[in-house]
């Protein structure tokens, strides 16, 4: 009696959806991330006051635990985009389109400049005081 392996190889067409979830999970954990303490200063430099802006601050101290979450799934969004095989799509599918990639890749760079952002902010902010 043979032994066969019934998993399938879900991995190619897994991928591009993949992507799109991690780049997604970054660009969430870079929002909750910079919630304390960069998203006060964006909305005060834009005008927008108000005295639920210090409610912010109480975010402040899982600001290192989101900061984790959101370089893990950033990390593995890169590692999806940058250091895996391209997968062959469908034509005419979302993940045959160019602007596919873009968009993905923008997110990931994004959500890491805003993770990078809110880490930093004690050393920056003071220069716009």
């Amino acid at each position: 009696m043979a032994l066969t392996d019934d998993r399938t190889d879900t991995s190619a067409a897994d991928r591009p959806a993949r992507k799109g979830w991690l780049a997604a999970g970054g660009v969430m954990g870079a929002f909750l991330a910079s919630a304390c303490c960069v998203g006060p200063l964006v909305l005060l430099t834009l005008g927008i006051s108000g005295a639920w802006i210090g409610n912010l601050t109480a975010l402040e101290p899982f600001k290192p635990i989101f900061a984790v979450i959101a370089l893990g799934f950033i990390g593995a969004g890169f590692r999806q985009v940058y250091f895996r095989k391209p997968t062959v799509c469908e034509p005419g599918s979302y993940c045959a389109r160019p602007s596919s990639a873009r968009i993905t890749k923008s997110a990931l760079w994004t959500s890491l400049i805003l993770v990078l952002a809110a880490l930093t902010i004690d050393w920056w902010a003071p220069l716009l005081y």
